[in-house]
């Protein structure tokens, strides 16, 4: 009993991959590659990385890296302001 269900089952699956088939395959043979140049020049931004030290007097020091200055500026005046140094 639980083979011929198998059995149907594997009919029904192989009959539908067929009939869809032939519409699978006109896509591919249709399909054009197109190179768009605007997205290939598209680059997430890197986060700004923050490396913070404490000293042994309970002063702040940080690293700053990242690729965008600008957001690196903002950054540090930011942890300035959050850190009360100015």
């Amino acid at each position: 009993m639980r083979k011929r269900i198998l059995l149907s089952l594997a009919v029904i699956f192989f009959s539908i991959l067929f009939a869809f088939h032939s519409v699978f395959s006109e896509d591919i043979r249709n399909f054009q590659f197109k190179k768009q140049p605007e997205i290939q020049q598209v680059k997430p931004k890197k986060p700004v990385k923050i490396k913070l030290k404490r000293s042994a007097d309970g002063k702040y020091t940080w690293e700053l890296t990242g690729d965008d200055v600008d957001e690196m500026v903002r950054v540090d005046t930011r942890l300035r302001k959050l850190l009360k140094i100015e």
